[in-house]
């Protein structure tokens, strides 16, 4: 048998038990929460097609760091570095254009080759230097975040003619009839479609390509995975590699929707990107996950976002409290089909 078969078998039946089973409990949970605002909000906006296509404008950095996560979380690992990261890009862009005058051309490549560096080192210091994921991410985060801090405590706004024309522009994707008989378009903004290719190539390469079976394979097992024949460390270090690269585009599209950088940005970012993961049906133990139950996770929380901003009164950190439960609840439902495999197993 072929080192692909071999790892396609290995992988297939657990990935039918738990990934499926979590990604359609994802989907309904998203269906009936959207439904309910459709019931409840209607009449204050919820129901409106531009509201839907706004929680992917405002989503579209975290559709791309959650992405980014659910790689390297198959591996078994995780990255809790993403949020400063994020942070550290922004203030990189507004200061680059805003005080250095750069290109905005230029700018944004510098970031994107700094995610890339980061991503190598990380990925090398956990991968071949075999240090914890967590230990070292925590490092990564406190660089980041210090970093920014000493490229400037100041806010700094962008107003580079080039990048603000960018992120204000409109793909206009049709147009509907409102209540007062005018045609009105909707649209989405350049970031949301660079996120939604994002997602479909990290969909694609986890799908259909063996580096993509070589992380299941690892996650699941990494002694099995190494009986195999299967290069542990260069795959896990090239999961961070691309880890890297994502969450600094990331950062590039959540600087396209807020225009700025400053200290405190995308605090907690990360968080996000590791529930949005979970609630999608990534296991936290490694070895299953799908970028498509991601992409679901992330409505989810843009979806408690829009129920709290239509009520009207409740403060924002209760999509914080909600979320938070959901995730305990998927944390709850993947322990429990671990333990029901444990046992079948006897």
């Amino acid at each position: 048998m072929s080192e692909n078969k071999f790892i396609t078998t290995l992988t297939k039946k657990k990935r039918i038990d738990s990934s499926n089973f979590l990604l359609i409990v994802t989907i309904c949970l998203f269906v009936a929460m959207y439904i309910l605002g459709l019931i409840v909000y209607n009449n204050r906006g919820f129901g409106k097609f531009q509201t839907f296509l706004n929680m992917f404008i405002d989503n579209a950095g975290l559709l791309v760091a959650a992405s980014g996560m659910t790689l390297v979380m198959i591996t078994g690992g995780i990255d809790i570095s993403v949020g400063s990261v994020v942070g550290l890009v922004c203030m990189i862009l507004a200061y680059g254009m805003e005080r250095m005058h750069m290109p905005s051309g230029v700018a944004i490549l510098i970031v994107l080759c700094f995610g890339v560096v980061f991503g190598v080192v990380q990925g090398w210091l956990i991968s071949y230097m075999e240090l914890q994921p967590f230990i070292v991410t925590l490092a990564g985060l406190f660089f980041c975040r210090g970093l920014t801090a000493v490229i400037s405590a100041d806010t700094i706004a962008i107003t580079n003619k080039a990048f603000l024309k960018f992120a204000n522009f409109n793909v206009v994707l049709g147009h509907v009839m409102n209540k007062r008989g005018k045609l009105v378009a909707l649209f989405v903004h350049p970031n949301v479609l660079i996120a939604l290719f994002t997602v479909i190539v990290v969909w694609y390469i986890l799908k259909f390509t063996k580096f993509g079976r070589n992380l299941f394979a690892i996650g699941g097992n990494e002694q099995s995975a190494l009986l195999m024949g299967i290069n542990v460390k260069k795959n896990k270090f090239f999961a961070y590699v691309l880890e890297g690269f994502l969450a600094s585009l990331a950062g590039l599209l959540f600087c396209l929707n807020t225009t700025g950088g400053f200290v405190e940005q995308a605090r907690g970012f990360e968080m996000d990107a590791i529930a949005s993961a979970v609630i999608g049906g990534t296991m936290l133990t490694g070895g299953v996950g799908n970028v498509i139950g991601t992409f679901f996770g992330v409505l989810i929380k843009a979806t408690i976002e829009t129920l709290i901003r239509c009520q009207g009164t409740l403060s924002s950190w209760w999509s914080r409290i909600i979320l938070s439960l959901i995730l305990c609840l998927f944390i709850v439902l993947q322990s429990t089909i671990v333990i029901i495999k444990n046992k079948s197993k006897k």
